[in-house]
């Protein structure tokens, strides 16, 4: 049974953990994927758009990098050289599902889309809305969205994960927040906002006239 990753190694670097584990401790690799796990699977979903494929591909990842241990060289962080290997295999997956569906849509007419597992998930209606709007942004401009804005990654990991230069991830990031806020206009008017209904209306105009009346 391996030893569990014990907390002597928490102040390790990413770059010092991949060492051990490719000298052969190997349950220190559990640490990693603990820290990564939810950088990646927001990064999935931004491309998959289906949680249950997005932890696939994030299983698949995960070892397909384990497997390539011995050779990651050190010259770019543990990170970005990961979430490189899972955006190719979000980018395969999807494409290889694309392939599925033009094929089966040649013999089958699908008359609506279906609900994803993320829209069943939604249970809060400003958080539906968000995830929404930025799930209808293009994918070169999610991509860098949610790395920058939603992942807290700098321009520079950024830079090294999809592999463009840093006034492309600026200029991805300034669209990317021009289009959410056109397509977030679309879901409210300005007098919805913070409404003073007519029940709570009446709470108030009651109790001060009560007071009033009491007096």
């Amino acid at each position: 049974m391996n030893p569990p990753a014990d907390h002597m190694t928490d102040t390790f670097s990413d770059e010092e953990i991949v060492k051990r584990v490719v000298n052969g401790e190997k349950h220190l690799y559990e640490k990693l994927m603990r820290k990564f796990n939810e950088r990646l699977y927001r990064i999935s979903m931004s491309i998959i758009n289906d949680d249950k494929e997005a932890e696939d591909i994030m299983q698949t990842a995960y070892l397909n990098a384990y497997r390539q241990l011995s050779n990651f060289k050190y010259q770019s962080s543990f990170s970005t050289w990961l979430i490189r290997i899972l955006i190719n295999e979000s980018l395969l997956h999807k494409k290889r599902k694309a392939q599925l569906e033009k094929t089966l849509t040649e013999h089958i007419r699908i008359d609506h889309q279906p609900e994803t597992p993320l829209d069943n998930l939604m249970n809060k209606e400003l958080k539906a809305i968000l995830e929404k709007a930025v799930l209808t942004l293009p994918e070169k401009y999610r991509l860098v969205f949610v790395m920058r804005e939603i992942q807290g990654m700098t321009t520079n990991e950024t830079m090294e994960a999809l592999e463009i230069g840093e006034s492309n991830v600026k200029i991805r990031l300034n669209r990317a927040k021009e289009m959410l806020r056109t397509e977030l206009n679309s879901y409210w008017q300005p007098g919805e906002l913070l409404e003073f209904n007519l029940t709570r209306c009446d709470v108030i105009v009651n109790y001060v006239m009560h007071k009033i009346n009491a007096g």
